[in-house]
């Protein structure tokens, strides 16, 4: 029994979004879309239609490809639009939060850039101090003089601002040092932490077999003493270290006598020279909790691990214990997963730093004309979960697209012009609606009989073809000297182009940008492509940051005037 030609169309449309989304496509994706229904005895003859298209797709040069998607962007789009309306409502409940009583915080550290990873975390934490009606404290986890720098505080404030995040305090990890050295010392006092000379590697091997040290059991005094001479300065860094008393033989590895006090020589961003001794995350976070009234603490579930010894620690300093509720990751596809990969991309000169319209950083979705409510109503789609999230960019784009549609003036840019002189066309006065329904205002020009028109659209033309400039005039072409002329016509056609008039246009650049990663986590050196060509020249009326929709090419922000430089946003 033949394949039949509405599967094969299928499979062909399937394997072209594929490739789109992927660079390549697979067969197996593409089965997956087409296969449901299809008798058994004919799934041999369907998977060898599915390798045979899939071949051809990948065969197919990146503008052929972009050609044969062109049919079905709607549809996808239209899609991706139901998808994100039909998503199931998230789960925002904290088992035993507690209505008026509730004290929650953001706790960055300052080591790089808010990404997107960072807002659904804020968003969360925002959200449920408002359904709690309870308090959003902003901490700044800074004790590892080594990465951190006030440029990135300076960030994330400036980021969280523009997000909308409102908090009722902030305060560092690094203004309660003394603090943590009191903690220290008493934990050092009862038995519950100890000084330990083991070299790094040694240590590593130590744990790695839930072996105990020699140090371990050495005097309270002994330990005390190592400490103060740490505080004093006569260790240098890797000499000496303090080391919580946990369980060398458990199973979780967390609990195997980590670190809780490290010499760190580095200068301080916030204070200095002031100290070279720090504590860790696994010390500073907990009693900075605790001490500051939190009561419910959202940590990401890679954390996991470490909530018995979070509360290990505040237990064996008698201190008050908040309640701790874990939260999946959420990673978008083809960007880096880390601040330190984003950091590497940047000293590598393969992205221009943390604003890269390729990137997902707060400071780069903003440059690229990406909304606060947006990202807002992205991130809180996923709610609270302890399932990872791996999603493409089109469900954020989709959600802005929604927010800017309504307000984006309309304009037509022209790609690779080329022009078209029209026979018989006297000079005349054009108004164009701003927006096809808000109002938006007019712009209004004086054109003459030469045009321009996209080079892509020209690519498709033939002799003695009719279009229709928009909202302006038909013309039936012919080729003149190796030119194209027009001649007015009336008759009706469904090739409609934007075009710019001779003498009412500007040069202008956009940038595209895509994915800088591919799907195993190489650099994608053809991530960020410029497209060139004439804008209409009501583009210089336009403010810096403001966007537009150029027609059939899609939503741009305005990213430079002085240089008319776009960035693409979204179709």
């Amino acid at each position: 029994m033949a394949i039949p030609n509405d599967t094969i169309k299928l499979i062909r449309k399937y394997a072209v979004k594929n490739a789109i989304d992927y660079g390549k496509a697979k067969a197996a994706n593409v089965l997956g879309k087409v296969a449901s229904g299809t008798p058994k005895e004919q799934l041999g003859e369907l998977r060898a239609e599915i390798d045979r298209t899939v071949d051809e797709v990948n065969s197919l040069s990146k503008e052929e490809l972009l050609k044969e998607y062109k049919p079905y962007e709607g549809e996808f789009e239209e899609q991706h639009e139901r998808r994100v309306e039909s998503s199931s409502k998230p789960r925002m409940v904290l088992d035993g939060a507690v209505n008026g009583s509730f004290v929650t915080r953001f706790p960055p550290e300052p080591t790089g850039y808010m990404t997107i990873g960072h807002a659904k975390a804020a968003f969360l934490v925002s959200e449920f101090a408002k359904i709690y009606d309870g308090k959003l404290l902003l901490y700044f986890d800074d004790s590892n003089p080594e990465k951190e720098r006030q440029e990135y505080v300076d960030a994330f404030k400036k980021d969280l601002e523009w997000l909308g995040i409102k908090f009722g305090r902030e305060y560092y990890a690094s203004d309660s040092i003394e603090k943590m050295y009191d903690y220290t010392r008493k934990l050092i006092g009862s038995g519950n932490a100890y000084a330990c000379g083991c070299s790094a590697d040694e240590m590593k091997l130590k744990r790695f077999d839930g072996a105990e040290c020699g140090h371990r059991d050495a005097p309270t005094k002994e330990s005390s003493e190592k400490f103060e001479a740490m505080l004093s300065g006569k260790y240098g860094e890797g000499e000496m270290v303090i080391r919580f008393r946990g369980e060398m033989g458990s199973q979780n590895t967390a609990l195997r006598d980590p670190t809780i006090m490290r010499i760190k020589k580095d200068k301080h961003y916030r204070q200095g020279d002031k100290y070279t001794t720090w504590p860790t995350y696994d010390l500073n976070t907990p009693i900075n909790d605790s001490l500051n009234g939190v009561t419910d603490v959202l940590r990401d579930k890679n954390y996991e691990l470490r909530n018995p010894l979070y509360n290990m620690v505040l237990d064996a300093l008698g201190l008050r214990k908040p309640r701790i509720h874990s939260d999946a990751r959420l990673s978008i596809k083809g960007q880096p997963k880390q601040k330190r990969e984003v950091r590497k991309l940047i000293a590598d000169h393969l992205v221009e730093g943390y604003d890269d319209p390729r990137l997902v950083t707060i400071t780069a979705l903003r440059r690229r004309g990406i909304q606060p409510e947006a990202i807002r109503r992205f991130v809180l789609s996923f709610g609270m979960s302890k399932m990872d999230s791996v999603v493409g960019m089109d469900l954020l784009l989709a959600e802005n697209k929604k927010i800017v549609d309504p307000t984006a003036k309309r304009l037509y840019y022209v790609p690779a012009p080329v022009d078209i002189s029209i026979r018989d066309f006297s000079a005349r006065k054009v108004e164009l609606k701003l927006h096809p329904t808000a109002d938006l205002g007019k712009r209004e020009y004086t054109v003459d009989n030469r045009f321009y028109i996209s080079g892509e659209d020209v690519a498709t033309l033939r002799e003695g073809d009719v279009i229709k400039l928009k909202e302006l005039v038909g013309i039936k072409l012919e080729m003149v000297d190796d030119s194209w002329v027009g001649e007015p016509s009336d008759a009706d056609t469904a090739k409609r182009f934007q075009w710019v008039c001779d003498g009412n246009y500007l040069n202008c650049s956009i940038l595209v940008p895509g994915d800088p990663l591919d799907e195993n986590g190489n650099f994608r050196k053809d991530s960020l492509r410029t497209n060139n060509g004439y804008i209409e020249s009501y583009a210089g009326e336009l403010k810096e940051r403001e966007i537009v929709q150029l027609e059939r090419f899609g939503f741009c922000i305005l990213d430079s005037k002085k240089e008319m430089r776009f960035i693409f946003i979204s179709k």
